[in-house]
């Protein structure tokens, strides 16, 4: 007999719609329905992003801790951080978030990221000697401006007045006096797991990539793009190390922008995922696997750049393990993915439909979608084995597969 299939399923979420762990959950049901044996290892997957702290404290034994601080749009938001051993883990998403923006104030030069600042010292109070930021899923374009000041810096104007919250303002930024720094960051390790292809200013700079994402309209973009250029140069200025690239240097972006304001504080900016997957010990997952079935809201021609999808394929590709990837939408440049390691896509809609409905029906298109997948797999199992002369009359061996 054959031995079952052997499948590792490791998504991401789907914003609005799905966590990673519930996306997990719906892929494997609907695997189920076509390979009832199948052996499948569910591993959801964060990216520094919603979820992070949940699923790196489920990861590592660890827990959450609640805290109520300033959400993006400046009113209280009850958020939380991870306690991992003498390590914090603050999700910038918990706190500042795009979910966290009501649609009708989505105006990315004035959300804030202060409440990030402040799950920082609250991580601080517990006495940890290493604080991991996760950056991903932002609502903000600040620069970090807002978690800086929480932390005691002071941002102001020509006329020596506290700038208020909001990356728009960052225009009129004249000085920024760093003094009254809470001390104990000098004794505690910062680290910052965010996305290297995502840059603080220029042509790919975080206002034009992403900005509209986050609803600016394009003089918005503009002015965003004209405060964090700013940003940069009176950050330098007064406050990052001699030499530190906060214009283009990797992750500098990430979070609108919080991962050049940290790194002006000596924060290491790292790629998320050599942080983040080791916790969870991903290649030694991967390793024997039969297929890797991964997914996320839009397959396009960034998921090659620092998605999960495409973090995926490269480490299953390494160990020649075929990937399908299962998408919301297929977009522009998605075939893209197959330079890295994605063997097939399919998009996980059965007929176009409203956005809401899709973000409403998404645990059941995801699972329809891993069924319809799989069963194209078997069909293509049966026939090379049919042209081999070993597939009996019944088909008994389709949950099996030569390796």
């Amino acid at each position: 007999m054959m031995s079952p299939y052997r499948i590792v399923v490791a998504p991401s979420g789907f914003k609005e719609s799905l966590s990673a762990s519930a996306a997990a959950g719906a892929i494997a049901a609907g695997l189920r329905r076509a390979a009832p044996n199948a052996t499948i290892d569910r591993l959801p997957l964060v990216d520094g992003g919603e979820g992070t702290a949940a699923a790196l404290a489920e990861a590592t034994g660890g827990r959450l801790v609640p805290r109520t601080a300033t959400g993006p749009v400046g009113r209280p938001v009850r958020a939380h951080l991870a306690l991992l051993g003498d390590t914090a883990v603050v999700e910038m998403a918990a706190v500042a978030g795009l979910s966290l923006v009501p649609p009708a104030l989505r105006d990315p030069g004035a959300t804030t990221t202060r409440g990030v600042g402040e799950l920082i010292r609250a991580a601080l109070d517990l006495g940890v000697r290493r604080v991991l930021v996760g950056c991903g899923d932002s609502g903000t374009s600040d620069g970090g401006a807002g978690a800086l000041q929480a932390l005691g810096v002071r941002l102001t104007d020509a006329a020596g007045r506290e700038l208020p919250p909001g990356g728009a303002a960052l225009t009129r930024l004249h000085r920024i006096d760093p003094g009254r720094l809470d001390p104990r960051l000098a004794g505690t390790e910062l680290v910052v797991a965010c996305n290297p292809y995502n840059v603080l200013c220029g042509p790919r700079g975080v206002a034009r990539v992403f900005g509209p994402q986050k609803g600016a309209d394009p003089a918005g973009v503009e002015e965003l793009s004209t405060a964090l250029e700013r940003w940069a140069t009176v950050l330098a200025r007064d406050v990052a190390p001699a030499g530190l690239d906060l214009r283009s240097g990797p992750g500098t972006g990430a979070s609108g922008g919080l991962g050049a304001g940290l790194a002006a504080l000596g924060a290491r900016l790292l790629p998320r995922f050599d942080v983040l997957l080791d916790h969870v010990d991903l290649d030694g997952r991967l390793a024997g696997a039969d297929l890797v079935v991964t997914a996320e809201g839009a397959l396009d021609r960034e998921s090659a750049r620092g998605k999960i999808p495409g973090e995926v394929a490269r480490r299953a590709k390494a160990l020649g393990v075929p990937v399908l990837v299962l998408a919301g939408t297929i977009g522009e440049g998605a075939h893209e993915a197959t330079l890295i390691g994605v063997d097939a896509w399919s998009g996980i809609l059965p007929a176009p439909v409203a956005l809401s409905e899709a973000l409403a029906r998404g645990e059941e298109f995801l699972a329809d979608a891993a069924e319809r997948a799989l069963r194209m797999v078997l069909l293509g199992s049966r026939v090379a084995s049919a042209r081999r002369g070993t597939t009996t009359a019944g088909g008994e061996r389709l949950e099996g597969v030569t390796r």
